[in-house]
């Protein structure tokens, strides 16, 4: 079945593509640190990333959705360029970045959920609602690893992420079903 949708066709193509850079700095980041568990941590979130774009693929193929030449380039650039720079800027940007990231793309599945029910197709939403819980995992495993670095409070104030700051309002404790899910991130 062909899809038109032009909002979900360019949501699926940039998270496709945005899961590959993600992927590709979570190399150089699981690699610039020393710490073997913050390494092995680092490193299963890659794989997380791969699993993401597999199945982001699954459904774009389903739909006959191209995959954009265009954003793999760019995203396949920004992600080595990040993992590279992971060996020069230290460990609190790193991780700082990767959760402010991470923050953001929690919100991408949630939205893309929408779509697909503003579609009335409902089929993808438990393999799309647990991408958008991983994403946010991620990014409460790389706020508690800088909770207390004295640079935080400045990054938040200019960044706009960290402690009493996300770009999305959910909570792992709290999780609303997947048939509650539509009122996360409503306001993106």
């Amino acid at each position: 079945m062909k899809i038109n949708n032009l909002k979900l066709i360019r949501a699926l193509q940039k998270a496709y593509s945005a899961e590959k850079a993600a992927a590709y700095a979570y190399i150089g980041h699981s690699g610039s640190v020393k710490n073997k568990l913050e390494k092995a941590a680092i490193k299963q979130i890659e794989i997380d990333e791969w699993i993401h774009r597999e199945e982001v693929l699954k459904i774009m193929q389903e739909y006959q959705i191209p995959i954009s030449r265009y954003d793999e380039i760019k995203f396949h650039l920004i992600g080595r360029l990040i993992g590279t720079s992971c060996y020069l800027i230290g460990w609190f940007m790193p991780n700082y970045f990767a959760g402010r990231l991470e923050s953001g793309n929690v919100c991408e599945y949630f939205r893309i959920i929408r779509i697909f029910d503003s579609l009335g197709i409902q089929k993808h939403h438990e393999v799309i609602y647990q991408m958008g819980v991983k994403e946010k995992e991620h990014e409460v495993y790389f706020l508690n690893s800088i909770r207390h670095h004295k640079l935080l409070p400045l990054f938040e104030k200019i960044f706009g992420w960290g402690r009493s700051k996300s770009f999305n309002q959910i909570d792992l404790e709290n999780l609303e079903t997947i048939e509650n899910s539509g009122k996360y991130c409503e306001k993106e």
